[in-house]
């Protein structure tokens, strides 16, 4: 059963920096290169027969290209626990209205979106960072407070399958169509 979401993946230049701030942190599992991304939509599980009508909605998507700019970092915690370090990615109306496009593609679908509000990152490290981790992260989120980069430009959209294993999530694209208006 596929594990689905919907994505874009950053030019090779803001991969290449956000590389640069992998590190000094116990316990973070650093995604990989190929795992680098900024979610759209997380659909979660569904049956094949679901991932094809997920595709074909998607290929209907007409949206202009989009572009990234890094800004900041921070973390996602769970019960006071930090489970996630980022990278901001510039909010813009452009990005939220492709958002909110493949939203709309998907109603009737997919299951429901995420009720919180939809937050531009690019996911760095996961992983158990627990209280011995908490001077490492505040020290990281410092060092990495200022993090900026010019904007560049995305022009695919993508659907990628999330394949879990023991040793994390591997991601494997699906399917890509070109944002055009």
């Amino acid at each position: 059963m596929p594990r689905l979401f919907v994505a874009l993946r950053p030019p090779p230049q803001i991969r290449a920096r956000l590389r640069t701030l992998m590190a000094d942190v116990p316990g973070a599992r650093w995604q990989s290169d190929a795992q680098l991304h900024l979610t759209l939509r997380y659909i979660g599980d569904v049956d094949a027969s679901v991932a094809d009508r997920i595709a074909a909605a998607l290929a209907g998507v007409r949206a202009p290209p989009v572009e990234l700019q890094l800004v900041g970092v921070g973390t996602f915690d769970r019960r006071g626990r930090v489970h996630t370090l980022w990278a901001g990615v510039a909010p813009h109306d452009a990005l939220a209205a492709l958002q909110d496009t493949v939203d709309r593609a998907l109603v009737g679908i997919a299951p429901p979106p995420d009720p919180r509000p939809f937050v531009p990152h690019i996911t760095l490290a996961r992983g158990a960072l627990g209280p011995d981790a908490a001077a490492a992260i505040t020290h990281w989120q410092q060092c990495h407070a200022a993090l900026a980069a010019p904007p560049l430009g995305v022009s695919m959209l993508s659907l990628y399958d999330s394949i879990l294993s023991d040793a994390g999530a591997a991601y494997r694209e699906i399917q890509a169509w070109r944002l055009c208006v």
